[in-house]
């Protein structure tokens, strides 16, 4: 890999030039560096091998388990039956449904509505407006 011609370089600002030029370290501040890394102390270590060290035995005895130690079981299942009355509430809902859904509306008779609160006429809308 070459690296970059003059001309393919970022032109910086000439007042920007100077100052990088100029600029003198030894202007700076002195600073302490500190170190923030916190190690592990002695405990920490030990209570995580101990854990370690655990877990592998857990997951070696559930490896290396005999199967031939179980005891066979009979499983109950619960889940009752609906009794008598529950199965023929069921029954009646569902026929009550097919009923209103096999229902035939040519079976009904032509009915003629009448009005029994009539609207009053311009005539006695009239004489109210007088009176």
């Amino acid at each position: 890999m070459s690296s970059p011609s003059l001309k393919d370089l970022p032109k910086v600002a000439f007042d920007l030039k100077n100052q990088l030029e100029g600029f003198n370290p030894d202007n700076m501040k002195k600073a302490d560096t500190n170190e923030k890394i916190i190690l592990p102390t002695a405990e920490d270590v030990a209570a995580e091998k101990t854990q370690k060290a655990i877990t592998e035995a857990l997951i070696e005895g559930v490896g290396g388990f005999d199967t031939n130690k179980l005891k066979h079981t009979e499983t109950q299942e619960k889940n009752p039956l609906p009794d008598k009355t529950v199965i023929e509430a069921e029954k009646e809902q569902q026929q009550l449904i097919a009923g209103i859904e096999n229902f035939d509306t040519a079976k009904l008779k032509p009915t003629v509505t009448e009005e029994k609160n009539p609207l009053p006429t311009k005539e006695v809308i009239a004489e109210e407006k007088k009176a």
